[in-house]
């Protein structure tokens, strides 16, 4: 069963928490692919998808360029979780925990609205790993094997992202978790799922494009 808990409004939160959640999403605002793309002179909003994510950094600026990306997407999602728990109120209607979470989640919205770059950023999987590599480690290798897995016999990388943050909930209930965990894991499924609906609906019309050379079950049969 899912925890139950009276959630705090607003106006119930302390000042400490709300500045703490204005960072996180400040942080999460930085995107890693539009700073890079400063220093070269391109707007990957521009080019391929239109996404400022890492797959279409990857495809559109190569790998050295996408690694960075990733880099960044990953970290400014842990650094807003781990300054949270480091600097989180106590003796509030949230616990620390909560503030980590909620943080992270500030994170994530940041990158896929961020204010630094007039709303438009990428579609969040990175940053959710970023925070939960500091709030759920456990979580992030399954996460992995789940995309990966897709990546490999499907080659449709939105695929796979969609189906690794919908494992978040299911990891949940298998470990028991408390509420702020619950609320992080649905809550991050529902938005992956959101940034990646136009991926979802090209894969129904047949139109989604496949990441061909991780595609190795095509070549397995091919072979």
């Amino acid at each position: 069963m899912l925890p139950t808990a009276s959630t705090p409004a607003l106006t119930d939160l302390a000042p400490a928490t709300l500045a703490l959640l204005l960072v996180a999403y400040a942080i999460g605002s930085v995107s890693g692919s539009l700073v890079l793309g400063r220093r070269r002179g391109v707007d990957i909003r521009q080019q391929g998808s239109g996404n400022a994510g890492g797959t279409n950094a990857l495809r559109t600026q190569g790998w050295r360029f996408a690694l960075g990306v990733v880099a960044i997407d990953i970290g400014k999602g842990a650094l807003a979780a781990w300054l949270a728990l480091r600097y989180a109120p106590v003796g509030t209607a949230l616990s620390v925990t909560a503030h980590g979470y909620l943080a992270g989640f500030a994170a994530v919205i940041g990158h896929v609205w961020p204010i630094w770059h007039g709303f438009r950023g990428g579609k969040g999987a990175a940053t959710v790993v970023g925070a939960l590599l500091v709030l759920w480690p456990f979580a992030v290798p399954w996460l992995l094997l789940v995309w990966g897995a897709t990546v490999v016999l499907s080659g449709y990388v939105g695929l796979a992202t969609v189906l690794a943050a919908a494992c978040l909930p299911l990891l949940a209930w298998l470990g028991d978790a408390g509420l702020p965990r619950w609320c992080f894991a649905i809550a991050a499924a529902l938005l992956i799922a959101f940034t990646h609906r136009g991926n979802l609906a090209r894969l129904r019309a047949g139109t989604e494009s496949r990441f061909a050379r991780a595609r190795l079950l095509h070549r397995w049969r091919r072979g």
